[in-house]
C-alpha cells in the first residue's frame, strides 16, 4: 500500500515532521503529493515555517523544490507566492500576518513549483487547515519546519508522520535508536479524563493533584531552571505534577535528587512533543521510576526513511528499511527514496 492510500483512508489533516534537517521531510512531502495526484485525491499544503525554496536559508544547502498539481489548494504567503511559478487563483487573503506577508488561501491554476511559508500558532494551523478543507482539499498536509515539531499537537493535526534518515548519524543503529526513542516520547499514554479536565482550567501554570484531586498551583508558567521548586512542593500525598511548556532532563533530575516521593507521582505534559530528553537519559529516569504521561496523545501515521545524508555518505536502504520495521512492528515504514 502506497502512503498516500494510508493516510487519505484514514485521515484530513496531517502533519509532517523531521528528526533533523535533511531527514526526508520535503521528499516525504513531495511523494504524498505525487501519489495523490495519481489518484486523482485533490490536497492542501501549508508550512510552519519556510519550505520549498532551492537552498536552506539556515544551512545554505541545495533542497529539494515542492512541485503541486492543478487544482491543490495551498495556504502561504503573499511573499512566498511570488517566489513560485505556478498559477494560482487567490482564494483569501486572511488577516494572519508574517515577516513575509500576508497568509492567502489559493487554488493552483496551472501546476508549477512552489515555495510554501504559513501560519505561526496553532490556533491559527488549525483554521487554516479547515478552510482548505472547505475549499475542496480531501487531504491536508502541514510541513513541519525545523524546531517547529509542534505541529504534531494532536489538536491541531489527526495524525503524524515522522521522517529519519542516515543524516542523524554515520551509525545505523543509532538513527535507528533516536528513531525509537522518538517514537516512543510521541506516543506517551494519556492521562485520564477527569485529571485532564483539571489540568486545563489551569493550563498555564505548574499544576500540583493529590490523591484527594486537590489542587496546588505554582505561580510558575515553566519547568526551565525549576526543578527544586517543585520537589519542595512534592508531598506523600502528591500523585500528579503538570507541567506546562518543555520538559526537559535538568527538570526532571532536580526533582529527582529533591524529593524523595517522585516515584508515587505521574509527571504530565500536554503532548510528547513537549519532551526533550534524550534517549540515554529517558531510560535512567525510567529505572529511577520516573512516569509520564500526557494531556493529548500523538497519532504516529507512519515513519518515513531517508537512506542519504547531504555529508556524503549513505546506508544500504534494504537494509536501512528491514532493521526499522523490525524494530516499528506496529506502524508502516515507507522509504521515500527508492
Amino acid at each position: 500500500m502506497e502512503l498516500i492510500d494510508t493516510l487519505h483512508e484514514k485521515y484530513k489533516i496531517v502533519s509532517i515532521i523531521g528528526m533533523a534537517k535533511n531527514a526526508g521531510k520535503t521528499v516525504t512531502l513531495n511523494k504524498i503529493i505525487e501519489d495523490a495526484y495519481y489518484e486523482d485525491i485533490n490536497i492542501g499544503i501549508t508550512s510552519t515555517g519556510r519550505d520549498g525554496e532551492c537552498e536552506d536559508v539556515v544551512t545554505s544547502t541545495e533542497k529539494p523544490a515542492i512541485y503541486i498539481y492543478e487544482g491543490n489548494i495551498i495556504a502561504t504567503t503573499t511573499g512566498s507566492i511570488e517566489k513560485g511559478d505556478a498559477t494560482v487563483e487567490i482564494l483569501e487573503v486572511t488577516n494572519y500576518r508574517t515577516s513575509m506577508g500576508a497568509i492567502v488561501l489559493a487554488r493552483i491554476v496551472d501546476g508549477g513549483y512552489i515555495e510554501i511559508a504559513g501560519a505561526q500558532t496553532a490556533s491559527e494551523m488549525k483554521q487554516l487547515s479547515k478552510r482548505m478543507l472547505d475549499y475542496g482539499a480531501e487531504l491536508v498536509l502541514v510541513d513541519g519546519s525545523i524546531n517547529r515539531i509542534a505541529v504534531a499537537d494532536p489538536t491541531v493535526t489527526e495524525a503524524t508522520i515522522l521522517a529519519t534518515g542516515a543524516v542523524l548519524s554515520r551509525n545505523m543503529d543509532k538513527v535507528i535508536e533516536e528513531t525509537i526513542h522518538k517514537k516512543t516520547v510521541l506516543e506517551l499514554d494519556e492521562v485520564d479524563n477527569y485529571i485532564k479536565a483539571i489540568i486545563y482550567k489551569n493550563i498555564d501554570n505548574i499544576t500540583i493533584i493529590d490523591q484527594e484531586n486537590n489542587i496546588k498551583i505554582i505561580d510558575l508558567k515553566t519547568s526551565l531552571n525549576s526543578g527544586k521548586i517543585i520537589g519542595d512542593n512534592i508531598t506523600e500525598d502528591t500523585r500528579y505534577v503538570y507541567i506546562p511548556g518543555c520538559l526537559v532532563t535538568s527538570t526532571l533530575k532536580d526533582i529527582v535528587e529533591t524529593n524523595k516521593y517522585y516515584k508515587n507521582i505521574k509527571i504530565l505534559v500536554r503532548d510528547g512533543t513537549k519532551v526533550f530528553i534524550p534517549p540515554m537519559q529517558w531510560l535512567r529516569f525510567k529505572k529511577k521510576g520516573i512516569k509520564i504521561n500526557v494531556l493529548n496523545k500523538i497519532n504516529l501515521a507512519a515513519i518515513t526513511l531517508n537512506p542519504y545524508s547531504p555529508s556524503g555518505y549513505f546506508f544500504d536502504a534494504e537494509n536501512f528499511k528491514e532493521k526499522m520495521t523490525s524494530y516499528v512492528k506496529d506502524l508502516p515504514v515507507y522509504d521515500v527514496m527508492m
